[in-house]
C-alpha cells in the first residue's frame, strides 16, 4: 500500500456527497487515471505520497536498500482568497533511508516544511521537479526518466529511474480499498519495476557508481483506516522471471486481518493479475525485536499464492530497519525472496512494510 503511516489516519466523518464534513473528498468508487496529470499533487484528498524504495549495488558488489518519499498533508481543503504565502495549504514532510547491507547499518532522516518560502513544494506532473524539501528533490525528465535526490551526514543518493513497464493501478476500478464503509480506499498505481543507475556517496568517501531496480508508489486519499485497523503489512517484490507482486494485509487490532487485504501481481508483459485477500496467504516466520522501542516486527515470511502456483519466502538480511521517528514508528526494509513458480525456482528482492507493532495506528 504506501503507506504514509500516521498521516493519513485521520479518522474523517463522511457524508453521502462524497466529501468529508470538514472539506475533504473522499476517493470515489472508481477513477480514471491520465498520466502526466496523475503524477501531480491531488490537493482535494488529505494525504498524499510519492514513495521510491529499491535495491543498489556497487561495482565491487556492495548492497545497499534505499527508502525516499515526499509526502502531502493537507491543512485546508482551499486557501482563503488573497492569502498570505505564510497560509500554507499543506503541510509536506520527506523520509530518506539508507540501508547498507555489507556494514550492517541502517541510517534514517525526516525533513518537515510547510514551504512558505519555496524551500519545499510540488510540481504540476509534467517534465520538470514534481516535489522537493531543500535538496531532496524529485524530477521528472522531458525523456520520462525520473531524478531523485537525498542526503543525510554524510550519505546521499543521486539516481537516475527508468520505468521499464506502464503504470500498474492498483485495485478494482482503480480503487485500492482499505476496509469497509464509503471512503476507506486510496487511489494508488505503481511503476513496479524501475532501471536505477547513479552515484552513492558515504562519509569520508568520493561518490561511487550503483546499479539496481526500483519500485514507486504514488497514493492519496481522506480517509483510508477504520477505527477497528491497527496497521498493516505490505510486501513489494520484483522476481527473477520478470514479474512483480505487490500485497498488503490490513491487521484488525483483534490481531486478525481484515477481509479489505489485497494486491497485484504484474506479468512480464505489464499486464495484471488483482488478487483479493482469499487469493493469498502469508505466515510470519520469525520476529525481530527492536531494543530501540520494544516493538516486535515479523520480518521473515512465507507467501502462498494457489492461483499463480506461488510459494515463496521472504526474509531480509539486515534485521533492524526500524524508522523511530518523533511522530511516528515503523520497520521498512530491504528484503530477499526465494522459493517456486509453478514448480520452477524463484528468487526476488524488494521491499517490506511494518505499521502499528509499537501501538495501533
Amino acid at each position: 500500500m504506501k503507506p504514509a503511516l500516521l498521516f493519513l489516519l485521520f479518522l474523517l466523518p463522511e457524508t453521502m456527497s462524497g466529501t468529508a464534513s470538514d472539506g475533504w473528498s473522499l476517493v470515489p468508487s472508481s477513477w480514471q487515471y491520465q498520466f502526466p496529470r496523475d503524477h501531480a499533487p491531488h490537493p482535494a484528498f488529505k494525504t498524499e505520497w510519492w514513495y521510491f524504495t529499491g535495491s543498489l549495488h556497487t561495482p565491487d558488489g556492495r548492497e545497499f536498500g534505499y527508502e525516499l518519499t515526499w509526502f502531502r498533508e493537507g491543512v485546508l481543503p482551499a486557501p482563503p482568497a488573497n492569502a498570505s504565502r505564510f497560509i500554507q495549504r499543506d503541510f509536506k514532510f520527506a523520509h530518506f533511508a539508507l540501508s547498507d547491507i555489507t556494514a550492517a547499518r541502517f541510517d534514517f532522516a525526516q525533513k518537515t516544511s510547510r514551504g512558505a518560502y519555496a524551500e519545499a513544494g510540488f510540481g504540476n506532473g509534467s517534465p520538470g521537479i514534481l516535489a522537493w524539501i531543500d535538496d531532496w528533490r524529485l524530477t521528472i525528465l522531458p525523456s520520462g526518466v525520473w531524478q531523485i535526490e537525498g542526503a543525510h551526514n554524510g550519505r546521499a543518493i543521486s539516481l537516475e529511474l527508468t520505468p521499464l513497464k506502464p503504470p500498474v493501478i492498483e485495485g478494482e476500478n482503480g480503487i485500492s480499498r482499505k476496509a469497509s464503509g464509503a471512503g476507506h480506499a486510496s487511489c494508488y498505481y505503481s511503476f513496479t519495476r524501475m532501471r536505477t543507475e547513479g552515484r552513492l556517496t558515504l562519509p569520508g568517501a568520493p561518490p561511487v557508481a550503483v546499479t539496481g531496480e526500483t519500485w514507486f508508489d504514488h497514493e492519496w486519499a481522506t480517509n483510508q483506516l477504520a477505527s477497528d485497523q491497527a496497521g498493516w503489512d505490505w510486501f513489494s517484490l520484483q522476481l527473477s522471471n520478470g514479474t512483480e507482486l505487490m500485497l498488503y494485509r490490513m491487521r484488525l487490532k483483534n490481531g486478525q486481518p481484515d477481509p479489505a487485504s489485497s494486491g497485484t501481481w504484474t506479468r512480464q508483459d505489464g499486464t495484471v493479475l488483482y488478487l483479493k485477500a482469499g487469493d493469498f496467504k502469508l505466515t510470519p516466520l520469525e520476529s525481530w525485536s527492536s531494543t530501540r522501542t520494544t516493538a516486535n516486527y515479523p520480518i521473515r515470511w512465507r507467501i502462498e499464492i494457489p492461483r499463480i502456483h506461488l510459494n515463496v519466502e521472504v526474509s531480509t538480511p539486515l534485521k533492524n530497519q526500524e524508522l523511530a521517528l518523533p511522530s511516528l514508528t515503523y520497520w521498512e526494509g530491504l528484503v530477499r525472496a526465494s522459493g517456486t513458480i509453478a514448480a520452477a525456482a524463484i528468487t526476488g528482492h524488494g521491499y517490506l512494510e511494518l505499521t502499528g507493532y509499537r501501538q495501533p495506528l
